[in-house]
């Protein structure tokens, strides 16, 4: 057992009487405790069940005088000093059984109809409490107070009744527990799953690391005072490592390990259960811990679907607008637009569209509609072109928007000859008309309540002449647009075409 940093010891020897009042004073209520305890033991209304608590009580008020009489000797007292934090240990611990068992036989009588023994039960726990109180002053207050007369212990029949057990709602959850104490695991054991709770019983620090190590727990109670790794030192390692340093933990603790428990909870922990165990008190702080654990994980199950929805909007902005603009969008909350000096167009459609489509079922439509686009915007991609949109069975990208190309028109034709390859291999053996052309634009986002990035301008609506002007399987562009890249690709003139808003424009166009 851990001792104290630095232990306080008692004074150099004490007068013998003052010795022999202090035994008398202590030895009272055990007195008590062992009297009212063999008295049940041989009530013959005394259910069986009770017996092996009674036996414990009885050998833990055994125990204790025991300890008073090796304790309070004159003669060792006289010649050896006393390391009050080990001393304190050594005498609360059978007193904290004996208060613990009290109590759950308590509640078993009046939980089973046994009220004739709740009187003498009651007798045993406020001994037992009255004990402690006595310890308290003999061991932690001045010399002075030895030989003081002792404060007597309340009647019984001045301290609640209780009554039975409130039905209550049970805890879930599975819960360690750590004491190297096998009096206070087995309390706790039995009082935890009466609770509800799954329990898991360790006798040492070394043993509570290594169950955390193969399980999950929801809580801990981890004892102050063990030998080997003390309750703090566990605490710690918890702390330190990902797996466990959310598991809320309850340090148990003696009434005068104030200091250490602060300590504790700065380190980490949630709260402290002071022995002995107060059942009320007990279950509350339980409870609390176990509520607060509920939503941590609630909080945190929330926070991860928020991010899960948030990257599922991100990923729809990104389908609908070119990823620089989702940038400026969720940055600054619009997008400004903006003019681009040279940016190639691209406009295509299915040649006979309506025709084929009164011959179809929509479902035929809409399937091989679906496939042709996914591939035309695989070959945009490819081709550093942004798509903007589809109308019906046109479809419609730029290049050089909006980070800018060396040669729009270049990347324009090459996605737009792969285009009318692809169109001819589709299964509903297509045709399609490709129109490019080159110059300013104006672009940005369209509405409000649903986001449209579009481009406006002289070249888009030109390029878009250029393709209805132009041939199946052909990419149409305007010679302007084509003396970019002549030495390129093999160009056919179209001749002098008339445009709507253009007059007569050259055209060329470019085959696969």
């Amino acid at each position: 057992m851990n001792p104290a940093p630095t232990p306080a010891t008692a004074p150099a020897a004490a007068a013998a009487p003052d010795l022999a009042r202090v035994r008398h004073d202590l030895r009272t209520p055990l007195n008590h405790i062992l009297g009212y305890c063999e008295i049940l033991q041989e009530d013959p209304g005394t259910p069986a069940g009770f017996q092996p608590d009674l036996q414990r009580i009885h050998a833990g008020g055994r125990q204790m005088l025991a300890l008073i009489n090796e304790l309070f000797d004159e003669e060792l007292h006289a010649t050896r000093q006393q390391d009050l934090f080990q001393l304190s240990h050594d005498l609360r611990t059978p007193v904290n059984h004996i208060v613990g068992y009290g109590e759950m036989l308590q509640e078993e009588a009046a939980a089973t109809g046994h009220q004739h023994l709740l009187p003498d039960l009651q007798r045993i726990t406020a001994a037992a409490r009255a004990w402690l109180a006595l310890m308290e002053k003999y061991l932690m207050e001045p010399p002075a107070a030895v030989g003081e007369p002792a404060p007597p212990a309340p009647p019984a029949d001045e301290v609640s009744q209780p009554t039975a057990r409130a039905a209550v709602t049970p805890l879930h959850g599975r819960v360690l527990v750590v004491d190297d104490d096998e009096g206070n695991r087995e309390i706790l054991d039995r009082r935890l799953q009466r609770e509800g709770l799954e329990v898991t019983l360790a006798a040492s620090g070394e043993a509570a690391l290594r169950a955390l190590g193969e399980a999950t727990f929801d809580l801990v109670l981890l004892d102050m005072v063990m030998p080997g790794l003390d309750g703090a030192e566990v605490l710690a390692r918890m702390k330190s490592e990902p797996a466990t340093e959310k598991v809320p933990v309850i340090m148990i603790s003696s009434l005068d390990q104030d200091d250490s428990v602060a300590r504790c909870i700065e380190a980490g922990a949630e709260d402290y259960i002071a022995k002995p165990f107060n059942p009320v008190f007990l279950r509350a702080r339980i409870a609390a811990c176990l509520e607060q654990k509920r939503l941590r994980e609630g909080e945190a199950r929330f926070l991860a679907q928020i991010q899960q929805e948030k990257q599922h909007s991100d990923e729809l902005l990104h389908i609908i607008l070119p990823r620089d603009v989702v940038a400026e969008l969720k940055a600054s909350g619009e997008v400004r637009p903006r003019r681009f000096e040279n940016v190639g167009v691209l406009f295509c459609d299915i040649v006979g569209f309506a025709a084929y489509s009164d011959r179809r079922a929509p479902e035929e439509i809409l399937t091989h509609l679906q496939t042709l686009v996914e591939s035309f915007e695989g070959i945009v991609a490819r081709h550093g072109l942004e798509k903007i949109k589809t109308i019906g069975d046109a479809f419609m990208a730029v290049a050089g928007l909006p980070a800018p190309l060396d040669n729009p028109a270049r990347h324009c034709i090459r996605a737009g000859l792969e285009m009318i390859a692809a169109a001819r291999a589709h299964p509903a053996g297509w045709q399609i008309r490709v129109g490019v052309n080159v110059g300013p634009v104006v672009a940005g986002i369209v509405g409000r309540m649903k986001y449209q990035f579009d481009v406006w301008g002289d070249t888009v609506n030109t390029a878009a002449r250029v393709e209805q002007a132009g041939e199946p399987e052909a990419v149409c562009l305007p010679a302007a647009a084509w003396a970019s890249v002549a030495g390129e690709f093999t160009g056919h003139p179209r001749g002098r075409v008339a445009l709507k808003g253009k007059g007569e424009v050259e055209l060329v166009l470019v085959r696969p």
